[in-house]
C-alpha cells in the first residue's frame, strides 16, 4: 500500500527533514520524492510505502498536518487508492 504526500508553502529550512522524520517515526518508507522551488514557493510530492506503518495512516496524516500548521505549509496526505480513483478515466 502506498500514499501520496503533497506540500506547498514558502521555502524554509527543514521542510524535507521534518516530513521525512515523521514518516520514519511511523515506519513509512519514502519510495520517491520530487521537490522544486518556484521563486520562494516550495512544492514537494512524496510517494511513501505504508505497508508496514506502525500506526493508522490517519495518525501520520494528523502529525503531518500539525507540522504544516507550525511551518505555515499546506500538507495533504492521500491513500494511493483514493488518488487512483480520482484520476481514473
Amino acid at each position: 500500500m502506498r500514499a501520496i504526500i503533497t506540500v506547498i508553502g514558502k521555502d524554509q529550512v527543514g521542510i524535507v527533514a521534518k516530513i521525512s522524520t515523521a514518516c520514519a517515526k511511523y515506519n513509512a518508507n519514502i519510495l520517491d520524492i520530487q521537490q522544486t522551488l518556484l521563486q520562494e514557493i516550495f512544492t514537494m510530492t512524496m510517494l511513501i510505502d505504508i505497508s508496514h506503518i506502525s500506526k493508522d495512516i490517519g495518525i501520520l496524516k494528523g502529525e503531518l498536518e500539525e507540522i504544516g500548521k507550525e511551518m505555515e505549509l499546506k500538507i495533504h496526505v492521500m491513500h494511493e487508492d483514493i488518488f487512483n480513483s480520482m484520476h481514473r478515466i
